[in-house]
């Protein structure tokens, strides 16, 4: 079993502009503790290619989850155990790995089987309830039904890859060093991903930068139309209010393509810049990002790239107009 999955740019602007994605459905096996068997997805455009389990070199010192390291075309790469993540006891092993690409860095997942590729509306996708968020420890950033009745949770990689990979906690934060400016700087900053609202809000508390956060494009949205409606009403620009957003591009009910090309298209806000802050970081979806007017695409968990881009724009939006 070995299946490539190849990304068309075509493909990627069309499901942008629709507010879509498609994800690949697996599954962990049958929880003994629960009878179940739970249906789990992820964005296909993360995903290189699904094939049956190479050997496996294990290393001393692994976290739990991580089994080892396997060579797959002369590169090497971590594989992580979903089901030990997970905390999911089944009778027997995962032989499925997924090849997975977050930030340039590749991985392997292990599970138990792989489904189809659904493609699914994010308006459809919902924000999971307290209660699940609170059980499987943030590790579910996303919910949706299928057409059979099925619940499908979307993982949060980040989670796992912060737990598991070092190169997450290494992030050069102590080395920022604050913003000078006269007014108190704000920030509306839009993540499904717990661990990556962290990062962020770390990161613009560091530049002296009041972060708004919002867990979703929708939530940011309503907070951005609240704040210019305030403005309007007080005479006011809205940059008095807020001076800049960033935005995950994978969220639920909105994504950050929908939010960023909303913002453009409102007069109230379209002086706002916005940063495009995603894992989702080939050529081509920085394109997509430049082309909804997004001003700048930032990789996710590198906390200087992002300072520098913040800076830029904020200083580039206090410049006076040349005479």
């Amino acid at each position: 079993m070995k299946t490539s999955f190849i990304h068309s740019v075509d493909a990627r602007t069309n499901l942008a502009g629709a507010n879509q994605l498609e994800v690949l459905l697996f599954t962990l096996g049958k929880d003994s503790a629960t009878g179940r068997e739970e249906v789990f997805g992820i964005n296909v455009f993360k995903v290189r290619e699904v094939m049956h389990l190479p050997p496996i070199t294990h290393a001393p010192d692994m976290p739990p989850s991580v089994e080892g390291m396997v060579s797959v075309r002369n590169s090497m790469m971590p594989v992580i155990n979903l089901q030990k993540f997970c905390n999911v006891q089944t009778e027997t092993p995962p032989s499925i790995m997924i090849v997975t690409e977050y930030n340039k860095h590749i991985q392997g997942f292990l599970v138990d089987s792989v489904e189809t590729i659904q493609r699914l509306a994010w308006a459809e996708v919902k924000t999971p309830p307290p209660m699940l968020t609170h059980r499987l420890g943030g590790l579910v950033t996303a919910v949706t039904e299928l057409r059979d009745g099925r619940l499908v949770m979307i993982m949060d990689v980040e989670k796992i890859l912060a737990d598991t990979a070092e190169f997450y906690q290494d992030n050069g934060l102590d080395e920022l060093e604050q913003i000078s400016s006269d007014e108190q700087l704000r920030v509306i900053f839009a993540d499904d991903s717990s661990v990556a609202r962290d990062q962020v809000k770390a990161t613009l508390e560091q530049l002296g930068i009041e972060a708004i956060s919002a867990n979703n494009g929708a939530e940011a949205w309503t907070k951005l139309r609240k704040l210019a409606d305030d403005a309007t009403a007080q005479d006011r620009p809205i940059t008095d209010f807020v001076q800049l957003v960033i935005t995950d591009v994978e969220m639920p009910e909105m994504d950050g393509y929908v939010l960023t090309r909303k913002i453009k298209e409102d007069p109230r806000l379209m002086s706002l810049p916005v940063v495009m802050h995603s894992s989702l970081s080939a050529n081509a979806n920085q394109l997509l990002g430049k082309g909804v007017g997004a001003d700048a695409y930032v990789p996710k968990f590198e906390p200087k790239e992002l300072a520098e881009a913040v800076i830029d724009l904020l200083e580039r939006r206090a410049a006076p107009l040349p005479a």
